[in-house]
């Protein structure tokens, strides 16, 4: 009986090490966002975005939301809220247009259980679009 829980307890240690490496591998949200635009440029900042048009979203830990509209990354710093934000939340965006306005605030739900986690009230949304080859 003990080779036999010796065994199952080697197993379930090899098994969980792969996410011991990768929780360790983790950047920090700042070099987690730098490491996402690689390669862009910043454009002006823009009070409103097409959220209709955006085909992705995500959330870096407590400093940023990003939104993919074509091959363009908005980066949106909230202005108040931003240490609430989770890379594990759902995003609840009620609209009171056709975009999404730097005036505009999100509720943060957890993914598990969908009780809310905070809110954001957004800032402006900043282009970054690849770099041009010379």
């Amino acid at each position: 009986m003990r080779p036999l829980i010796f065994t199952i307890l080697a197993a379930a240690a090899v098994a969980a090490a792969p996410g011991v490496a990768a929780a360790k591998d983790k950047l920090a949200p700042e070099a987690r966002l730098e490491k996402l635009l690689d390669g862009r440029v910043a454009g002006a900042p823009q009070d409103c975005i097409p959220l209709a048009s955006a085909s992705s979203s995500q959330i870096i830990d407590k400093t940023a939301i990003v939104y993919r509209v074509g091959s363009t990354l908005w980066v949106n710093r909230p202005k108040g809220g931003a240490e609430s934000l989770d890379d594990d939340d759902i995003l609840v965006t009620k609209l009171t247009g056709s975009q999404l306005c730097s005036i505009d605030t999100i509720e943060l739900r957890d993914r598990t259980s969908h009780m809310y986690s905070g809110f954001v009230s957004l800032g402006e949304f900043v282009p970054y679009r690849r770099a041009k080859a010379n």
